[in-house]
């Protein structure tokens, strides 16, 4: 397929800026979703609430060991959560879950770029908006980036520098229009397995 790289006009929203405008809706259901669960009533509701996190970027895992996207976000390794979320799983007594169907992305398949960083701004912005459910699960249960809620944990750079880090190489990358269709739609698509997540895992 040609490559017509996509050229943003005067004035024209960002990428990043873009997928929030064409997200907030599902994105906003989701929230409004988690919290109704109330994950932070008791450290048993916030294991639920990790082992939903854990299917999320088990989901996503196979795609910080991707060269091309590595090559594009340089630093991606370091905003990988999975072993974070194991070790949180750890803390709080429970298992690693057994699951039956393959994740979103398989270890090893040739990954669709641009239906890739739709998944990882997914998983950029929920940590970009983590802090609030950080301090819950501080304040509530004791927990903190130590134990049992290490994944929800700030970057060592700040939340909001890391968030703007990521969106400046997101917006960076070339693609074509189809492409930002891709992007939009890879995006939709994690938020609505993650919103299916919450309804197996967490809505009990």
């Amino acid at each position: 397929m040609e490559e017509v790289a996509f050229e943003r006009q005067p004035g024209e929203l960002s990428r990043a800026k873009r997928l929030k405008h064409d997200t907030r809706a599902v994105h906003e259901r989701l929230d409004a979703s988690v919290m109704a669960c109330d994950p932070f009533a008791t450290r048993e509701r916030h294991s639920l609430f990790v082992t939903m996190q854990h299917g999320f970027h088990r989901d996503i895992d196979a795609l910080y060991d991707d060269p091309e996207l590595i090559g594009l976000l340089p630093d991606l390794a370091g905003r990988r959560r999975l072993v974070a979320i194991e070790r949180d799983l750890d803390d709080l007594g429970k298992a690693i879950p057994d699951y039956r169907e393959p994740p979103a992305f398989v270890p090893g398949d040739e990954i669709d770029l641009p239906t890739a960083l739709g998944a990882l701004y997914v998983a950029e912005g929920a940590n970009l908006g983590a802090a609030f459910l950080l301090k819950e699960a501080k304040i509530r249960l004791g927990l903190s980036e130590t134990f049992g809620a290490r994944h929800l944990a700030a970057a060592s750079v700040g939340r909001l520098r890391n968030w703007q880090t990521f969106t400046a190489m997101l917006d960076a990358v070339p693609l074509s229009d189809e492409d930002e269709a891709r992007t939009t739609a890879g995006a939709h698509d994690m938020f609505r397995r993650v919103s299916n997540l919450v309804q197996q895992v967490l809505a009990n």
